[in-house]
């Protein structure tokens, strides 16, 4: 019933942009208003290179740049979302040396919002600033900056020295690599990396925003009420894709309401749009009454069983691969919210990055030889006369789930199926503050468990590399991403030579990866499951709804009617 009542609903993630005006181009008919916002809490600090939850990056999007960026405008071409272009940075940088040098020029007449303009100095002194405030990007990101190791130990004699190097008078930051990392300028396109001005301290700065060179300004925060935006006065459109300009004059966050109030307000037209997800008996009420005010669009998260690789039964592909023939990935999906909310995967790669493969090698009508398009149902045949041979069908298999209602409900299918094959299965759920670290930790003799993979910045890598790669698997230790425990060398020498491909060679990177894709799936770490939609619901007041995939809803692209 759910998902007929959801049918007619539009999905911006199908069409960027809700209106005619193309991808990056300011109607000046639409500036102006006060854009009302809710959210449940706060997302903590406002300094760019601590703030993490995707409230604030969301948030942040129109106040802050990079040398690099997302599109903030909504991709110009299908699938471009994606991708890094230049922002601060004035056209692609030359890369030299095999990939361990980069040079960026940077653009002439950027000012920050306190009227002082952009340098190279600036981005130099932003990159020791990444490391000395402890930054979540400061080691995975940038530690192979030449010069990082002594950033990476804390301390005044962070200086990068031979890392990065500003040169004024020409107007250009080279950086200098240990090694090359064909991810680099998606780390730079990652929030952390917004350039802020050389005088920032050096320490978190809470709830005082630093200057920045979007269209926006922090005026007023307080993380237990609400926070105000107002324009920069000094910005001007550089790259109105990279950076375009806002519509709204303002924007208001109030902070406190739950998401049940939250959904009425909006209904109500007291607010303009809502952070939280509306719940679940709210979805039917809203696909029923406010269709054209509901935006559909994909999350680049997948949410999936880990399968320990190390620990019977699972240490048996035969068993992995029984699994994903079996599982009722349909199921799952209705336990999202129904086929408008979640999408079936068979692969670990989201719909729209670089990589992303339909085809399914499980299930009905599909093998590895001859996957089919799409997962086409469970072969529950196919999968009973895997677990025979194996002979491993009695055993004890316990899953581990959160304790969220939808978690549980689909460890119960996951058990449900283990018994039809054959397992005596339970589940175990415990707390979601816990369970993500506890399935990484080898100490705790996890079987199976479900999670979900979102990566920070949108490349094949950090979700395959993350996931799967032997330097993942860290054994006895809660910061193991590679839960599966899975090492295959072969697999770790594709994954790089797809890596590599991505700098010069972007279509032969994209086969690269998917080849790689359906390599991990052969072995059958995992067993996927869903990818998931976002739902944002907005209010009669306002119009040209864009939604990236990165950034989520662009809120300073809202027309405020």
């Amino acid at each position: 019933m759910r998902a007929r009542r959801w049918a007619g609903l539009a999905c911006a993630g199908a069409a960027w942009m809700a209106a005619a005006c193309p991808a990056g181009a300011a109607d000046p008919g639409h500036r102006g208003g006060t854009l009302r916002l809710t959210a449940t809490v706060s997302g903590g600090s406002l300094d760019p290179q601590i703030a993490y939850e995707h409230e604030n990056l969301q948030l942040e999007a129109p106040v802050y740049d990079g040398l690099m960026a997302f599109p903030k405008s909504g991709p110009v071409r299908p699938g471009d979302g994606d991708q890094p272009i230049p922002d601060l940075a004035d056209g692609p940088p030359d890369i030299r040396d095999g990939g361990l040098t980069y040079v960026f020029r940077l653009r002439r007449g950027v000012r920050f919002s306190n009227g002082q303009e952009l340098a190279a100095a600036d981005v130099a002194a932003t990159m020791r600033r990444i490391f000395r405030v402890n930054s979540p990007a400061a080691g995975p990101y940038f530690g192979d900056l030449v010069g990082a190791g002594p950033c990476l130990k804390g301390g005044a004699d962070c200086t990068l020295a031979g890392g990065v190097v500003a040169d004024a008078a020409a107007g250009t930051v080279t950086f200098h690599l240990a090694r090359p990392d064909p991810d680099f300028l998606y780390q730079l396109a990652f929030p952390q990396a917004a350039i802020v001005p050389a005088d920032t301290p050096g320490a978190d700065t809470g709830n005082i925003a630093p200057p920045g060179t979007g269209p926006y300004r922090i005026t007023s925060y307080d993380p237990d009420r609400g926070l105000r935006m107002e324009r920069n006065p000094y910005f001007h459109a550089w790259n109105p894709v990279a950076q375009p300009d806002g519509y709204p004059d303002r924007i208001e966050y109030d902070f406190g309401l739950d998401a049940e109030a939250e959904v009425t307000a909006v209904e109500n037209g007291q607010y303009d749009w809502m952070l939280d997800t509306p719940p679940g008996d709210r979805l039917g009420e809203l696909g029923d009454r406010y269709t054209a005010r509901v935006h559909i669009s994909d999350m680049q998260v997948v949410y999936y069983m880990e399968l320990n690789v190390r620990r019977p039964p699972f240490d048996n592909p035969a068993v992995r691969r029984a699994l994903n023939d079996a599982i009722d990935r349909h199921a799952v999906v209705i336990h999202e919210g129904g086929p408008a909310l979640a999408l079936p995967s068979c692969g670990m790669l989201p719909r729209g990055l670089m990589g992303y493969d339909p085809a399914c090698a499980y299930g009905r009508g599909a093998s590895a030889e001859h996957p089919a398009p799409s997962w086409q149902g469970p072969d529950m045949d196919r999968a009973r006369a895997l677990v025979r041979a194996s002979g491993t069908a009695g055993q004890a298999v316990s899953i581990v789930t959160q304790t969220a209602p939808v978690a549980i409900a689909i460890a119960g299918e996951v058990r449900d199926v283990l018994t039809a094959l054959g397992y005596r299965a339970t589940t175990r759920a415990i707390t979601p503050t816990v369970e993500f670290s506890y399935l990484q930790n080898t100490a705790n003799d996890v079987q199976i468990g479900f999670t979900g993979w979102e990566s920070d910045y949108p490349a094949p890598a950090s979700y395959l590399h993350t996931l799967f790669a032997c330097d993942s698997f860290h054994p006895g230790s809660d910061n193991s991403l590679n839960m599966s425990g899975l090492c295959d060398p072969a697999l770790d020498g594709a994954m790089r030579a797809a890596s590599l491909a991505q700098m010069t060679d972007p279509a032969r990177a994209d086969a690269l990866w998917r080849q790689v894709g359906r390599d991990v799936m052969a072995q059958a770490p995992v067993v996927p499951l869903v990818q998931t939609r976002r739902v944002d619901v907005v209010s009669a007041r306002v119009g040209h709804v864009a939604v990236s995939p990165y950034y989520l809803l662009l809120i300073a692209q809202l027309w405020v009617r």
